[in-house]
């Protein structure tokens, strides 16, 4: 998709909108009709993903996918991601370990499935 240059309707002044300060950027989006800023209110009744999405989502997994390569129950992980289900801790903890390092996740995972556990 390329982006539209130049001057009138549909166009934007790419050069333009680069040379813009921060303040001047918000200034100009509260001015906007078409999209007011969000309240309190707004932002409180906005949805937060949970950690079990985030992660699945950062690695760029399927449900499916996720379930499978770190030997989670496909229900369970839509469970969480659904709101239905909490992890408990030690699940959490799992999550973050999986964030941070998914390859040495995904090796102990496969570990685990075979029995070599020591």
């Amino acid at each position: 998709m390329s982006k539209r240059r130049g001057k009138g309707p549909g166009r934007t002044d790419w050069a333009r909108v680069d040379a813009m300060t921060d303040e001047e950027v918000e200034r100009r989006a509260r001015r906007d009709p078409d999209c007011p800023p969000m309240t309190e209110r707004d932002l409180a009744r906005m949805h937060r993903p949970t950690l079990a999405r985030r992660v699945r989502l950062t690695l760029g997994l399927s449900q499916r996918g996720f379930s499978n390569r770190f030997g989670i129950p496909l229900s369970t992980l839509r469970e969480w991601e659904q709101g239905r289900r909490t992890p408990n801790v030690a699940v959490l903890l799992c999550l973050r370990l999986i964030q941070r390092n998914p390859k040495a996740a995904e090796e102990e995972a496969h570990r685990i499935a075979e029995g070599r556990v020591t």
